[in-house]
C-alpha cells in the first residue's frame, strides 16, 4: 500500500481461501475487502483536506496523533489505528503448516515464556480476557525484550513504544461467521495460521529501528 496518504487496500498475500478450516473464505472477504476497505476509505476522507499531513506515514500518524489538529485526530486514530492493525493482522497468517516457529524469534519466545505453548497460553488469556472488540499482541521493546499486550478498538502498541510482531484480531467481525461468538475457538484455530516467517521477519526489523 502507499505509505502516506492516498492510502489503498494492501492485497492479501494468499488466496481468499488459503486459510480454510481455520478461518473461511466468507470471512477473509468480508474481512478484507469491506472492514478494511473502509478504514482505508475513512482515513484518506479525514486527511484529504489536511495537505500538512498528507506525507506522515500510516505509522507517523499514529504514533503522532496528539499533534494532529482536534477537528481530525479522534477519526485519524481510530481509521489508521484500523489499517494498521488489520494489514499486521492479514499479512501475519499463511496456510496452515507452511512456516513454523525459527530462528531468533523462536529462541527468544522460549526464554521469555518458557515454551512456545506456554507463549500460546498467555497470548490466549489476553485475547479472550480484553473484554469487547479489540487486538492481543506479541510484542517487543527496543531492547528485544518480549512481552504480550492487548487494546481495546483500534489501539496499537505504537503509541506505547512498542513494536508489534504479531496480532490476533479479536472483534466479531473477524470470526462471526466461522464460529458465532465462540472465540476461543476462533483463537485456537488462528494459532495454527500464524505465519511464523513474517513473525521473525517483523522481530528482526523491530531491532533494527
Amino acid at each position: 500500500m502507499n505509505e502516506h496518504y492516498k492510502f489503498e487496500v494492501k492485497p492479501l498475500p494468499y488466496a481468499y481461501d488459503s486459510l480454510e478450516p481455520h478461518i473461511g473464505r466468507n470471512t477473509l472477504c468480508f474481512h478484507h475487502d469491506k472492514h478494511l476497505q473502509s478504514y482505508v476509505d475513512n482515513l484518506n476522507k479525514a486527511l484529504a483536506d489536511e495537505p500538512t499531513y498528507q506525507d506522515w506515514s500510516l505509522e507517523e500518524l499514529i504514533i503522532r496523533q496528539d499533534e494532529l489538529p482536534e477537528s481530525i485526530r479522534t477519526a485519524v486514530r481510530n481509521n489508521a489505528g484500523g489499517v494498521y492493525n488489520h494489514i499486521l493482522y492479514f499479512d501475519g497468517m499463511a496456510p496452515a503448516n507452511t512456516t513454523k516457529p525459527c530462528g531468533n524469534l523462536k529462541g527468544k519466545i522460549e526464554q521469555t515464556f518458557g515454551s512456545l505453548e506456554n507463549f500460546e497460553s498467555k497470548l490466549k488469556e489476553a485475547a479472550l480476557s480484553q473484554f469487547g472488540s479489540g487486538w492481543a499482541y506479541l510484542v517487543t521493546d527496543k531492547d528485544g525484550n518480549l512481552s504480550i499486550v492487548k487494546t481495546a478498538n483500534q489501539d496499537t502498541p505504537l503509541t506505547l513504544d512498542l513494536c508489534p510482531i504479531l496480532t490476533v484480531d479479536v472483534w466479531e467481525h473477524a470470526y462471526y461467521l466461522d464460529y458465532q461468538n465462540r472465540r476461543p475457538d476462533y483463537y485456537n484455530n488462528w494459532f495454527y495460521v500464524i505465519n511464523w516467517d513474517e513473525a521473525e521477519r517483523k522481530y528482526n526489523n523491530c531491532l533494527q529501528k
